[in-house]
């Protein structure tokens, strides 16, 4: 496993920060986080990944942990990965992308349809006009500011009690997804939430951007996608991971009996098999 805190620079001179896991000199798959979240998800499937031969990488979108803000859209997010991917010597990889991340694993399907084998998508949202929200995405970022600088507040991620900002954490989260994360050691959990919540601009960007329409057509993925949905996922309800089913050239819908969390913590095989 790599150094968590590698940092790998861009053509234009941002940083991403990565995380390699899994089977060092196994087949790639980017995986792509939710928000706010960071590269953290991705640790999760390290022991699954090295049991599947798989190369497990993660990158903090622009604006999380210690990953350089920026103007970003789906696109400009996959060509980052894709620039990225040539820094550690990848050519072609797979694509999995957790809830929010899931149109950005898509937007890199479809950008780089040459690199990319497979997809996954895990509690994605879908592309639907009835949840798009008016305005431009700045306008929509600076509404969103107030209440999300206010949970962050009250989550206090800067507290040195790493027991007490789990709980918080945790509080009023689905029951199966609050156990689940439970098991993860503390520490871990708490070193998630803090990079998670370093910046304000990656959760807004990502916010803005998923609500709006999305600046690549789903129709243009190309590659085998498969969906991974959880039938009691209240976050993204099935509606999205059936209409994305749907928009998919080459889709094939899972459902599982899982809340939003539980269906990657409990599939990391299934998943990863899926990629091929």
């Amino acid at each position: 496993m790599s150094d968590p805190g590698d940092l790998i620079g861009l053509p234009d001179g941002r940083q991403l920060q990565a995380w390699t896991g899994g089977a060092p000199d196994g087949s790639p798959v980017v995986f792509f986080h939710g928000c706010p979240d960071t590269r953290h998800a991705a640790m999760s499937g390290d022991a699954d990944a090295r049991s599947a031969g798989v190369r497990l990488v993660a990158f903090n979108r622009p604006g999380y942990g210690g990953s350089d803000p920026a103007p970003s859209t789906q696109t400009t997010v996959a060509d980052d990965v894709a620039a990225a991917a040539d820094s550690l010597g990848i050519g072609a990889f797979s694509v999995l992308g957790m809830s929010i991340g899931g149109p950005y694993a898509l937007a890199t399907a479809a950008r780089h349809p040459d690199r990319v084998r497979s997809a996954a998508v895990v509690s994605s949202i879908a592309n639907l006009p009835e949840r798009w929200l008016d305005g431009s995405v700045e306008e929509v970022m600076e509404r969103s500011r107030p209440e999300f600088e206010a949970y962050v507040a009250e989550l206090a991620p800067d507290d040195s009690d790493d027991r007490a900002l789990v709980d918080r954490f945790l509080d009023g989260m689905p029951a199966a997804d609050a156990a689940l994360l439970s098991a993860t050691p503390v520490a871990e959990t708490a070193a998630s939430v803090r990079e998670a919540l370093a910046q304000t601009h990656g959760f807004l960007r990502d916010a803005a951007l998923s609500f709006r329409p999305w600046d690549f057509r789903v129709e243009d993925v190309r590659c085998p996608t498969t969906v991974f949905q959880g039938r009691l996922d209240t976050n993204h309800p099935p509606v999205n991971g059936e209409a994305l089913a749907r928009q998919l050239p080459d889709g094939r819908l899972v459902v599982r009996p899982t809340t939003h969390l539980a269906t990657l913590l409990t599939a990391w095989p299934q998943i990863l098999a899926s990629l091929g």
